[in-house]
């Protein structure tokens, strides 16, 4: 696929971001993509590797392995390659429905697991797949394409995240009249309030809202089916099946002294809330201009605070982690064509790097106490050290290091430790099993919970993960639907 020699012929390229200093006086996506003849050149890169890794979804050691679509990969780079873009829509259609999203927001685990990445820079995979589906857009080559036939049976999908609309796009295609009820004001769920505008603009979600809508799917928002009298008996009574895509959307909380004091966020709630600032023009009540701020916890939602709060104008910033940093490079023990674990400065910190003169990052770092004042208002952090080791039975543990307790000075700290599973009130209410960890359990193969006809896909069955596996656990969840429906 894509031209023989190519990756010998042809450097990785990118296209470039605008500057820190440029990109944080607004909320505005910044990354430029190629010219079409570079991006052809990227497609080129392709090599002809026999067995495409990129494009497996394969688990190892408990980490996934190229695409968990099963992008047709190698096929969209040859076309590319070829400059026929519109037969490189139509293979890249074939296995994601929303490439408009991973383009943007995937961490391309499929990148991790090209064959080209061995010896040189992997291909461009998630940049040729966002320029195919930016390209298509701009030329008006997406059309809205509502079921040709209609069947008898209705269905009810709670939640409009990723998972949610993934699953209402196939169920309407195979012709089942679709409901998303989403309890926030907008659809979209963590597309919309969880992922911030700079890496994912919100008009390109309500244009692909707007095409679902088209093609016949119905959104309710402000429609918490747990809540709102009216939907709670609707809700069982008048659908054929019920899928639950709820997110994984309870935070993990420090159970530490001060931490009710006031100035101490959630990461979810201050991003959401940055969001609902900008989409709806009214004041921030959670503002981080001219504050010392304090994150807890790395990944990309720590990243997302940084990048946010930077933004937002704040005095100082510093994210602590209590894990070790990952190796600039892969190690022996995480060879090709494993997910690679190596250290990255994200967007965020490049900010915070070129606004403040260092990285932000501080590693093995722990919180044990928060500070506060006669009103209640966080001031301080007590921090410490801690060392990793391994116990006698082999397992990983921390203990604090003596003699390195600091103590900070913060205003406002926002806590971005991860997801703990689905929230109760959603799972008292539909009276479906948990699993160990929390999130709604369901079978891996079907997708059905304890309770007949109640489905769930998405981040409320697997836990926190990301964009691309709730747009594949919503495509699956679909199909199993569709079978269960057909036996009734």
């Amino acid at each position: 696929m894509g031209k023989a020699t190519g990756f010998l012929e042809f450097e990785r390229k990118s296209g470039d971001d605008k500057t820190p200093k440029e990109r944080v006086e607004n909320f505005n996506e910044f990354h430029n993509l190629l010219s079409k003849e570079e991006q052809i050149n990227q497609g080129a890169r392709c090599m002809d590797c026999g067995v495409p890794f990129c494009q497996s979804g394969i688990t190892i050691k408990g980490m996934v392995s190229g695409c968990p679509l099963n992008n047709l990969i190698p096929e969209f780079n040859d076309l590319l390659y070829k400059d026929n873009l519109i037969l490189a829509l139509d293979r890249l259609l074939k296995t994601n429905p929303f490439p408009e999203f991973t383009g943007r927001v995937c961490p391309a685990p499929c990148e991790s697991a090209c064959t080209v990445s061995m010896n040189s820079s992997a291909v461009t995979i998630k940049e040729n797949e966002r320029f195919i589906i930016d390209f298509a857009f701009e030329n008006q080559y997406i059309k809205s394409n509502p079921p040709k036939k209609r069947k008898d049976k209705t269905i009810a999908v709670i939640g409009s995240g990723p998972a949610g609309l993934s699953c209402s796009y196939y169920l309407n295609q195979y012709g089942y009249k679709v409901d998303v009820f989403e309890r926030e004001d907008r659809i979209g769920g963590l597309l919309t309030y969880g992922i911030p505008n700079m890496k994912l603009d919100k008009a390109i979600v309500n244009r692909r809202i707007n095409f679902l809508k088209e093609e016949g799917i119905n959104f309710y928002t402000n429609s918490d089916v747990c809540i709102n009298e009216s939907l709670k008996t609707k809700v069982f009574t008048e659908y054929d099946a019920i899928v639950l895509a709820t997110g994984a959307s309870k935070p993990r909380d420090l159970n530490i002294n001060g931490r009710n004091s006031k100035g101490i966020y959630f990461a979810v709630d201050f991003l959401k809330e940055n969001t609902r600032n900008l989409l709806n023009k009214y004041e921030n009540n959670i503002n981080c201009k001219d504050k010392r701020v304090l994150i807890i916890g790395g990944g990309d939602t720590g990243t997302d605070c940084v990048a946010t709060s930077i933004r937002q104008g704040c005095k100082s910033v510093l994210q602590i982690e209590i894990t070790k940093p990952l190796p600039k490079d892969r190690l022996y023990d995480n060879p090709w064509p494993e997910w690679r674990k190596s250290l990255k400065v994200d967007y965020g910190q490049e900010e915070a790097i070129d606004l403040f003169g260092e990285d932000p990052r501080r590693y093995c770092t722990s919180v044990k106490e928060f500070l506060y004042d006669a009103s209640e208002k966080v001031t301080g952090a007590k921090l410490v050290k801690v060392n990793w080791f391994k116990d006698n039975l082999g397992n990983l543990k921390f203990r604090e290091v003596e003699n390195t307790e600091e103590i900070i000075d913060v205003d406002i700290v926002l806590l971005a430790m991860g997801f703990v599973g689905t929230e109760d009130y959603i799972s008292n209410f539909f009276k479906v099993d948990l699993d160990n960890r929390n999130n709604i359990e369901a079978d891996y193969n079907n997708f059905k919970t304890n309770r007949e006809k109640i489905f769930s896909c998405g981040d409320a069955r697997r836990g926190q993960s990301l964009v691309v596996w709730a747009i594949k656990e919503g495509l699956d969840a679909a199909k199993s639907i569709n079978e269960y429906l057909n036996l009734k």
